[in-house]
């Protein structure tokens, strides 16, 4: 037996190249990485579309994925601050930490909205550098694949062309799916919406969406009754469509003020997985207009 098992391993082909270890902070990230990297690299997704990306506990199991990493994949603009660094500092692993090409930040590659002119933590979850909630725009998406693939390619030369093949791939068929879906999206135009948090800032903005109230008080903050009263008679002057809450967000704050004003809450998948039918990039932006249109009368 033991002669037949070396006589296997010395006959049997072994693969030249492992696959690629990329831990991606959120499930767009792990999805954009999976469209670029293909067979050539394994994918870990540290949190889920029904996890609040501010909020997620330093798990052993998190930096035991992150120990073996190669590279990194976040959104920065400090929306994992909470939770990112811990991980960083307890795996040890010198290839992923700040500054080295083993570690990403996607709002590096995209002009960040809502940078706050005064930066006072007692306003809540105020985010220095500006909102990071860059993936709910596909054109950022397009611009972070793009920086993804060439990053990619530096650490793992050995497969540097197939990353900008399907790179190349994956770009020209996300702008084929966005001149679609700004077709579609013609009747949002100038509509104006209600938001529970500040997680829809860019699709609103490459959608001509009107934000004309924000239901927390402050970022991050969950509104009283008294807070969304006060919402509501707001709205009896300056009327929304809909009020739009992304599906890891507490439904009680929407559901409330829908029930007061008639207008429909809209749960929207966030990110890949929100919903059944968002299981992929593309799948993510066609159920997020499908939703937003079902509530345009």
């Amino acid at each position: 037996m033991k002669r037949l098992l070396v006589y296997l391993a010395l006959c049997l082909p072994v693969s030249a190249h492992a696959a690629l270890n990329v831990f991606a902070c959120e499930p767009e990230w792990a999805a954009l990485a999976k469209e670029i990297g293909g067979d050539d690299v394994k994918i870990y997704s540290a949190t889920t579309a029904f996890q609040d990306p501010h909020r997620i506990e330093a798990r052993p199991s998190l930096i035991a994925q992150m120990r073996r990493a190669a590279l990194v994949v976040c959104t920065g603009a400090e929306l994992e601050t909470g939770w990112l660094p811990v991980l960083l500092r307890d795996a040890g692993n010198a290839a992923v930490q700040p500054g080295r090409p083993g570690y990403f930040e996607a709002t590096r590659f995209v002009p960040l909205l809502e940078k706050p002119a005064r930066l006072d933590r007692a306003e809540g979850d105020v985010h220095a550098q500006g909102n990071p909630h860059i993936h709910t725009d596909p054109r950022n998406i397009a611009r972070v694949g793009a920086a993804l693939g060439a990053r990619l390619a530096e650490i793992d030369p050995v497969h540097a062309a197939d990353y900008r093949a399907r790179g190349e791939a994956f770009a020209a068929r996300w702008q084929t799916a966005i001149a679609r879906w700004e077709i579609r999206a013609a009747p949002l135009r100038n509509q104006p919406v209600a938001v529970q948090h500040k997680s829809f800032s860019y699709l609103l903005a490459w959608l001509g969406l009107r934000e004309v109230v924000t239901l927390e008080p402050k970022p991050g903050v969950e509104p009283s009754v008294g807070h969304l009263a006060r919402v509501a008679a707001q709205l009896q002057t300056a009327p929304a469509k809909m009020v739009l809450r992304a599906v890891y967000q507490s439904p009680r704050p929407a559901d409330w003020l829908s029930q007061r004003t008639g207008m429909p809450a809209v749960a929207l998948p966030y990110t890949v997985g929100g919903s059944e039918r968002a299981n992929d990039l593309f799948g993510l932006f066609d159920d997020t207009l499908d939703r937003l249109l079902k509530a345009v009368p």
